[in-house]
């Protein structure tokens, strides 16, 4: 299941895990990344909490915690090498996976004709 939020992250749920990134919109909009810093694993967020900052030559920003859960996984690649983002944001370019505290709370995220209504 693929699920948006209208900051502009995708979530990929699998079972009480989602796989979250940002979207090739926010990717574009955001230009080349130069700089990634990512959540460590046992690490605790709401729904809201800054959980990323991503640098691009344009902009310094933050990528949020689309809902509750736990930090499992960070992924080394983005921050070894942040341009993976930009050439596949919903891809190799993910940044995180999240142990979700309330799985039911994604039905309450876009779905994927929403988000597109969003950014047209």
């Amino acid at each position: 299941m693929l699920k948006f939020t209208d900051e502009h992250e995708w979530l990929k749920i699998e079972g009480d895990v989602a796989t979250v990134g940002i979207t090739a919109h926010a990717a574009e909009q955001l230009g080349d990344l130069v700089f990634v810093e990512l959540p460590e694993a046992g690490t605790s967020l709401d729904k809201g909490a800054t959980a990323a900052t991503v640098e691009s030559v344009k902009a310094a920003s933050d990528v949020y915690c689309p809902l509750d859960g736990e930090i499992v996984e960070s992924n080394q690649a983005i921050v070894d090498d942040p341009s993976l983002v930009n050439s596949d944001p919903q891809g190799a370019g993910w940044f995180f996976k999240l142990k979700l505290a309330d799985p039911s709370a994604a039905n309450a995220l876009l779905d994927e004709a929403a988000y597109k209504e969003l950014i047209a």
